[in-house]
Protein backbone atom coordinates (compact mmCIF):
# COMPACT_ATOMS: atom_id res chain seq x y z
CA UNK A 1 0.00 0.00 0.00
CA UNK A 2 1.27 3.56 -0.67
CA UNK A 3 1.14 4.54 3.00
CA UNK A 4 3.35 1.59 3.96
CA UNK A 5 6.43 2.99 2.21
CA UNK A 6 7.14 5.62 4.85
CA UNK A 7 6.59 3.51 7.95
CA UNK A 8 9.17 0.72 7.68
CA UNK A 9 11.29 2.06 10.51
CA UNK A 10 8.60 2.30 13.16
CA UNK A 11 5.40 0.37 12.29
CA UNK A 12 6.84 -3.16 12.34
CA UNK A 13 8.64 -2.72 15.69
CA UNK A 14 5.51 -1.14 17.17
CA UNK A 15 3.34 -4.04 15.98
CA UNK A 16 5.86 -6.52 17.38
CA UNK A 17 5.71 -4.71 20.73
CA UNK A 18 1.91 -4.83 20.86
CA UNK A 19 1.89 -8.53 19.98
CA UNK A 20 4.50 -9.21 22.67
CA UNK A 21 2.15 -7.47 25.09
CA UNK A 22 -0.64 -9.82 23.90
CA UNK A 23 1.45 -12.80 24.95
CA UNK A 24 2.21 -11.25 28.32
CA UNK A 25 -1.47 -10.40 28.84
CA UNK A 26 -2.59 -13.90 27.91
CA UNK A 27 -0.22 -15.35 30.50
CA UNK A 28 -1.62 -13.00 33.14
CA UNK A 29 -5.35 -13.30 32.46
CA UNK A 30 -5.64 -16.96 31.47
CA UNK A 31 -9.25 -17.81 30.59
CA UNK A 32 -10.49 -14.33 31.56
CA UNK A 33 -10.84 -11.36 29.21
CA UNK A 34 -8.63 -8.29 29.79
CA UNK A 35 -10.54 -5.01 29.89
CA UNK A 36 -8.24 -2.20 31.03
CA UNK A 37 -4.79 -2.11 32.59
CA UNK A 38 -3.14 0.12 35.17
CA UNK A 39 -0.75 2.46 33.32
CA UNK A 40 1.98 2.11 35.95
CA UNK A 41 1.96 -1.62 36.66
CA UNK A 42 0.31 -3.03 33.53
CA UNK A 43 -1.97 -5.21 35.69
CA UNK A 44 -5.26 -5.97 33.97
CA UNK A 45 -8.80 -5.55 35.21
CA UNK A 46 -10.40 -8.59 33.62
CA UNK A 47 -13.86 -10.11 33.20
CA UNK A 48 -15.19 -13.64 33.05
CA UNK A 49 -17.32 -13.25 29.91
CA UNK A 50 -15.62 -10.35 28.17
CA UNK A 51 -18.41 -7.77 28.38
CA UNK A 52 -18.71 -5.70 25.19
CA UNK A 53 -14.94 -5.78 24.62
CA UNK A 54 -14.37 -9.54 24.47
CA UNK A 55 -14.16 -9.60 20.69
CA UNK A 56 -11.17 -7.27 20.73
CA UNK A 57 -9.20 -9.68 22.90
CA UNK A 58 -10.11 -12.57 20.60
CA UNK A 59 -9.15 -10.37 17.64
CA UNK A 60 -5.74 -9.65 19.13
CA UNK A 61 -5.15 -13.35 19.68
CA UNK A 62 -6.05 -14.07 16.04
CA UNK A 63 -3.74 -11.29 14.91
CA UNK A 64 -0.92 -12.80 16.97
CA UNK A 65 -1.63 -16.20 15.41
CA UNK A 66 -1.52 -14.70 11.93
CA UNK A 67 1.80 -12.99 12.66
CA UNK A 68 3.48 -16.04 14.21
CA UNK A 69 1.87 -18.87 12.25
CA UNK A 70 2.07 -20.88 15.47
CA UNK A 71 -0.53 -23.64 15.96
CA UNK A 72 -0.67 -23.05 19.71
CA UNK A 73 -1.40 -19.35 19.16
CA UNK A 74 -4.15 -20.33 16.72
CA UNK A 75 -5.64 -22.76 19.24
CA UNK A 76 -5.64 -20.05 21.92
CA UNK A 77 -7.46 -17.66 19.58
CA UNK A 78 -10.01 -20.30 18.62
CA UNK A 79 -10.66 -21.16 22.26
CA UNK A 80 -11.18 -17.51 23.15
CA UNK A 81 -13.62 -17.07 20.27
CA UNK A 82 -15.66 -20.07 21.42
CA UNK A 83 -15.97 -18.43 24.84
CA UNK A 84 -17.79 -15.50 23.22
CA UNK A 85 -20.78 -17.74 22.43
CA UNK A 86 -22.68 -16.56 25.52
CA UNK A 87 -23.24 -13.18 23.86
CA UNK A 88 -24.92 -14.47 20.69
CA UNK A 89 -28.39 -14.39 22.23
CA UNK A 90 -27.91 -11.43 24.55
CA UNK A 91 -29.93 -8.31 23.80
CA UNK A 92 -27.21 -5.85 22.87
CA UNK A 93 -26.14 -4.04 19.73
CA UNK A 94 -22.56 -4.48 20.91
CA UNK A 95 -22.77 -7.98 19.47
CA UNK A 96 -21.35 -6.28 16.40
CA UNK A 97 -18.20 -5.34 18.31
CA UNK A 98 -18.01 -8.76 19.94
CA UNK A 99 -18.58 -11.03 16.96
CA UNK A 100 -17.23 -9.04 14.03
CA UNK A 101 -13.88 -8.12 15.51
CA UNK A 102 -13.66 -11.40 17.41
CA UNK A 103 -13.89 -13.39 14.18
CA UNK A 104 -12.49 -11.00 11.55
CA UNK A 105 -9.32 -13.01 11.03
CA UNK A 106 -10.90 -16.40 11.68
CA UNK A 107 -14.18 -16.77 9.81
CA UNK A 108 -13.03 -16.51 6.18
CA UNK A 109 -12.85 -19.38 3.70
CA UNK A 110 -10.52 -22.11 4.85
CA UNK A 111 -10.18 -20.60 8.31
CA UNK A 112 -11.79 -21.63 11.62
CA UNK A 113 -15.14 -23.32 10.98
CA UNK A 114 -16.31 -22.89 14.57
CA UNK A 115 -15.66 -19.14 14.42
CA UNK A 116 -17.52 -18.93 11.12
CA UNK A 117 -20.50 -20.80 12.57
CA UNK A 118 -20.55 -18.57 15.64
CA UNK A 119 -20.44 -15.45 13.49
CA UNK A 120 -23.36 -16.77 11.43
CA UNK A 121 -25.36 -17.55 14.57
CA UNK A 122 -24.74 -14.09 15.98
CA UNK A 123 -25.57 -12.42 12.65
CA UNK A 124 -28.94 -14.16 12.46
CA UNK A 125 -29.71 -13.31 16.07
CA UNK A 126 -28.95 -9.65 15.39
CA UNK A 127 -31.05 -9.71 12.23
CA UNK A 128 -33.95 -11.14 14.25
CA UNK A 129 -33.56 -8.22 16.67
CA UNK A 130 -33.82 -5.64 13.87
CA UNK A 131 -36.78 -3.32 14.44
CA UNK A 132 -38.13 -2.32 11.00
CA UNK A 133 -40.32 0.43 12.46
CA UNK A 134 -37.39 2.13 14.13
CA UNK A 135 -34.97 1.13 11.37
CA UNK A 136 -32.24 -0.31 13.60
CA UNK A 137 -31.17 -3.01 15.99
CA UNK A 138 -31.88 -1.36 19.36
CA UNK A 139 -29.07 -0.85 21.83
CA UNK A 140 -30.69 -3.51 24.02
CA UNK A 141 -30.94 -4.10 27.74
CA UNK A 142 -28.06 -6.52 28.36
CA UNK A 143 -26.11 -3.82 30.19
CA UNK A 144 -29.08 -2.07 31.81
CA UNK A 145 -30.70 1.26 30.97
CA UNK A 146 -33.24 2.02 28.25
CA UNK A 147 -33.47 -0.62 25.54
CA UNK A 148 -34.66 1.56 22.64
CA UNK A 149 -31.52 3.58 22.14
CA UNK A 150 -29.50 4.43 19.07
CA UNK A 151 -25.83 4.72 20.07
CA UNK A 152 -22.79 5.38 17.93
CA UNK A 153 -20.95 2.40 19.44
CA UNK A 154 -23.78 0.16 18.28
CA UNK A 155 -22.80 0.76 14.63
CA UNK A 156 -19.28 -0.64 14.04
CA UNK A 157 -19.14 -4.37 13.53
CA UNK A 158 -22.91 -4.68 13.48
CA UNK A 159 -23.21 -3.26 9.95
CA UNK A 160 -21.04 -5.94 8.28
CA UNK A 161 -22.43 -8.58 10.66
CA UNK A 162 -26.00 -7.80 9.62
CA UNK A 163 -25.07 -7.69 5.95
CA UNK A 164 -24.00 -11.35 6.02
CA UNK A 165 -27.35 -13.20 6.01
CA UNK A 166 -28.94 -13.34 2.55
CA UNK A 167 -32.52 -13.02 3.77
CA UNK A 168 -32.81 -9.27 4.37
CA UNK A 169 -29.43 -8.71 5.97
CA UNK A 170 -28.22 -6.02 3.58
CA UNK A 171 -31.41 -3.99 3.97
CA UNK A 172 -31.17 -4.20 7.76
CA UNK A 173 -27.49 -3.20 7.68
CA UNK A 174 -28.27 -0.20 5.50
CA UNK A 175 -31.22 0.82 7.69
CA UNK A 176 -29.20 0.47 10.89
CA UNK A 177 -26.30 2.51 9.53
CA UNK A 178 -28.33 5.30 7.97
CA UNK A 179 -30.59 5.64 11.02
CA UNK A 180 -27.56 6.23 13.22
CA UNK A 181 -25.84 8.57 10.77
CA UNK A 182 -29.01 10.64 10.40
CA UNK A 183 -29.66 10.89 14.12
CA UNK A 184 -26.11 11.51 15.24
CA UNK A 185 -25.42 14.08 12.52
CA UNK A 186 -28.61 16.01 13.30
CA UNK A 187 -26.59 17.89 15.94
CA UNK A 188 -23.14 19.45 15.77
CA UNK A 189 -20.96 18.03 17.10
CA UNK A 190 -22.59 14.69 16.38
CA UNK A 191 -24.56 13.44 19.40
CA UNK A 192 -23.67 9.83 20.29
CA UNK A 193 -26.96 8.64 21.79
CA UNK A 194 -30.67 9.00 21.07
CA UNK A 195 -33.69 7.46 22.80
CA UNK A 196 -36.87 6.43 21.02
CA UNK A 197 -39.86 8.60 21.83
CA UNK A 198 -43.51 8.22 20.92
CA UNK A 199 -44.41 7.29 17.37
CA UNK A 200 -41.41 7.80 15.14
CA UNK A 201 -39.75 10.48 17.26
CA UNK A 202 -36.30 10.38 18.86
CA UNK A 203 -35.03 12.37 21.81
CA UNK A 204 -31.45 13.23 22.78
CA UNK A 205 -30.06 10.85 25.40
CA UNK A 206 -27.61 12.05 28.03
CA UNK A 207 -25.08 9.22 27.96
CA UNK A 208 -22.62 9.12 26.39
CA UNK A 209 -22.61 12.91 26.46
CA UNK A 210 -22.16 15.27 23.50
CA UNK A 211 -18.49 15.71 22.71
CA UNK A 212 -17.69 12.06 23.49
CA UNK A 213 -14.35 11.32 21.87
CA UNK A 214 -15.38 8.04 20.25
CA UNK A 215 -18.59 9.26 18.58
CA UNK A 216 -17.16 10.16 15.17
CA UNK A 217 -14.54 7.36 15.10
CA UNK A 218 -17.19 4.70 15.77
CA UNK A 219 -19.50 6.17 13.13
CA UNK A 220 -16.70 6.45 10.57
CA UNK A 221 -15.70 2.86 11.18
CA UNK A 222 -19.24 1.56 10.73
CA UNK A 223 -19.78 3.72 7.66
CA UNK A 224 -16.57 2.52 6.03
CA UNK A 225 -17.61 -1.08 6.50
CA UNK A 226 -21.05 -0.23 5.13
CA UNK A 227 -19.57 1.30 2.00
CA UNK A 228 -17.49 -1.83 1.55
CA UNK A 229 -20.08 -4.54 2.18
CA UNK A 230 -23.28 -3.00 0.77
CA UNK A 231 -23.77 -3.17 -2.98
CA UNK A 232 -25.33 0.30 -3.23
CA UNK A 233 -24.06 3.24 -1.25
CA UNK A 234 -27.51 4.91 -1.30
CA UNK A 235 -26.04 8.32 -0.59
CA UNK A 236 -23.68 7.02 2.09
CA UNK A 237 -20.65 8.75 0.61
CA UNK A 238 -22.25 12.17 1.08
CA UNK A 239 -22.90 11.45 4.77
CA UNK A 240 -19.43 9.99 5.24
CA UNK A 241 -17.69 12.93 3.59
CA UNK A 242 -19.64 15.33 5.81
CA UNK A 243 -18.67 13.31 8.89
CA UNK A 244 -15.02 12.98 7.92
CA UNK A 245 -14.39 16.52 6.68
CA UNK A 246 -13.78 18.14 10.10
CA UNK A 247 -11.26 15.40 11.00
CA UNK A 248 -9.34 15.89 7.77
CA UNK A 249 -8.99 19.65 8.15
CA UNK A 250 -5.51 21.06 8.88
CA UNK A 251 -4.49 21.38 12.51
CA UNK A 252 -6.89 18.86 14.04
CA UNK A 253 -5.20 17.15 17.02
CA UNK A 254 -4.15 13.57 16.34
CA UNK A 255 -5.46 12.43 19.72
CA UNK A 256 -8.75 13.90 20.96
CA UNK A 257 -9.76 14.76 24.47
CA UNK A 258 -12.25 12.38 26.05
CA UNK A 259 -14.76 15.26 26.22
CA UNK A 260 -14.19 17.30 23.09
CA UNK A 261 -15.11 20.94 23.41
CA UNK A 262 -14.31 21.00 27.14
CA UNK A 263 -11.17 22.35 28.82
CA UNK A 264 -8.36 19.80 29.15
CA UNK A 265 -8.06 20.32 32.91
CA UNK A 266 -11.08 20.46 35.24
CA UNK A 267 -11.80 23.93 36.65
CA UNK A 268 -12.55 22.38 40.06
CA UNK A 269 -11.52 19.19 41.85
CA UNK A 270 -15.08 17.84 41.61
CA UNK A 271 -15.38 18.45 37.85
CA UNK A 272 -15.16 15.54 35.40
CA UNK A 273 -11.73 14.71 34.07
CA UNK A 274 -10.90 15.47 30.47
CA UNK A 275 -7.81 13.45 29.60
CA UNK A 276 -6.70 12.32 26.17
CA UNK A 277 -8.32 9.28 24.59
CA UNK A 278 -5.81 7.37 22.48
CA UNK A 279 -8.36 4.60 21.89
CA UNK A 280 -10.51 7.04 19.93
CA UNK A 281 -7.50 7.99 17.81
CA UNK A 282 -6.71 4.34 17.07
CA UNK A 283 -10.30 3.64 16.01
CA UNK A 284 -10.24 6.70 13.77
CA UNK A 285 -6.99 5.61 12.14
CA UNK A 286 -8.40 2.21 11.19
CA UNK A 287 -11.58 3.81 9.86
CA UNK A 288 -9.55 6.27 7.77
CA UNK A 289 -7.39 3.50 6.30
CA UNK A 290 -10.58 1.78 5.16
CA UNK A 291 -12.02 5.01 3.75
CA UNK A 292 -8.76 5.78 1.96
CA UNK A 293 -8.81 2.38 0.27
CA UNK A 294 -12.44 2.85 -0.79
CA UNK A 295 -11.95 6.44 -1.92
CA UNK A 296 -9.14 5.40 -4.25
CA UNK A 297 -11.47 3.03 -6.09
CA UNK A 298 -14.26 5.59 -6.48
CA UNK A 299 -12.36 8.52 -7.92
CA UNK A 300 -12.05 10.41 -4.64
CA UNK A 301 -8.30 10.81 -4.84
CA UNK A 302 -8.04 13.94 -2.70
CA UNK A 303 -10.04 12.37 0.11
CA UNK A 304 -8.01 9.16 -0.15
CA UNK A 305 -4.77 11.08 0.20
CA UNK A 306 -5.93 13.13 3.19
CA UNK A 307 -7.45 10.12 4.97
CA UNK A 308 -4.36 7.94 4.45
CA UNK A 309 -2.03 10.74 5.57
CA UNK A 310 -3.97 11.39 8.77
CA UNK A 311 -4.23 7.68 9.57
CA UNK A 312 -0.49 7.29 9.03
CA UNK A 313 0.29 10.26 11.28
CA UNK A 314 -2.04 9.05 14.03
CA UNK A 315 -0.55 5.57 14.09
CA UNK A 316 3.00 6.90 14.11
CA UNK A 317 2.21 9.31 16.92
CA UNK A 318 0.51 6.62 19.01
CA UNK A 319 3.44 4.27 18.44
CA UNK A 320 6.09 6.81 19.33
CA UNK A 321 4.41 8.87 22.06
CA UNK A 322 1.89 6.60 23.81
CA UNK A 323 3.19 3.03 23.57
CA UNK A 324 4.48 1.72 26.88
CA UNK A 325 7.78 -0.20 27.12
CA UNK A 326 5.70 -3.36 27.58
CA UNK A 327 3.79 -2.68 24.33
CA UNK A 328 0.44 -1.37 25.57
CA UNK A 329 -1.30 1.73 24.23
CA UNK A 330 -1.51 4.11 27.18
CA UNK A 331 -3.66 7.20 27.77
CA UNK A 332 -6.94 5.68 26.72
CA UNK A 333 -10.01 6.89 28.60
CA UNK A 334 -12.72 4.37 29.42
CA UNK A 335 -15.23 6.81 30.97
CA UNK A 336 -14.26 10.39 31.78
CA UNK A 337 -17.65 11.30 33.26
CA UNK A 338 -17.28 8.73 36.02
CA UNK A 339 -13.49 8.81 36.30
CA UNK A 340 -13.23 5.14 35.28
CA UNK A 341 -9.83 4.14 33.88
CA UNK A 342 -9.15 7.66 32.56
CA UNK A 343 -5.50 7.23 31.52
CA UNK A 344 -5.24 3.50 31.04
CA UNK A 345 -4.38 0.84 28.54
CA UNK A 346 -7.68 -0.28 27.01
CA UNK A 347 -8.10 -3.60 25.24
CA UNK A 348 -9.84 -2.02 22.26
CA UNK A 349 -7.14 0.64 22.04
CA UNK A 350 -4.54 -2.11 21.75
CA UNK A 351 -6.69 -3.91 19.17
CA UNK A 352 -7.19 -0.95 16.86
CA UNK A 353 -3.58 0.16 17.12
CA UNK A 354 -2.47 -3.37 16.20
CA UNK A 355 -5.00 -3.52 13.37
CA UNK A 356 -3.81 -0.26 11.88
CA UNK A 357 -0.18 -1.30 12.15
CA UNK A 358 -0.99 -4.68 10.60
CA UNK A 359 -2.47 -2.87 7.61
CA UNK A 360 0.49 -0.51 7.26
CA UNK A 361 2.99 -3.36 7.40
CA UNK A 362 1.06 -5.49 4.89
CA UNK A 363 0.17 -8.25 7.36
CA UNK A 364 -3.52 -7.64 6.63
CA UNK A 365 -5.61 -5.53 4.29
CA UNK A 366 -7.93 -2.84 5.68
CA UNK A 367 -11.05 -4.99 5.48
CA UNK A 368 -9.85 -8.14 7.22
CA UNK A 369 -9.48 -6.40 10.59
Amino acid sequence: MPEASGCAGWAAPALAAVLARVRESADETGARFPLYADPATGAWKSTTRGSWTGGFWAGLLWLRALATGDSEDRSAAADCTRRLAYWAEQDTATRGLIFWYGTALAAGPGQDSAAAALRDEAARACLAAYDPERGLVPWGDAFGGPRLLARADGVPGLVPLLAGPADGGAAAAYGHLTRHLTLCQSEEPPRPAWQAGTGETWMPHAAPPPGWSRTVPWLLLGAADGLYCLAEDGGLWEAVERLAAPRLAPGVPLVPRAREGHPPSPPAPSAPLNPLDTSAAAIEAVALLKLAALARTTGRGAMASRAADRAHRILRHLSQAHLSPRGGLLNGCYDAEHGLAPRHELIWGDYFLASGLATLTGLTDPFTV
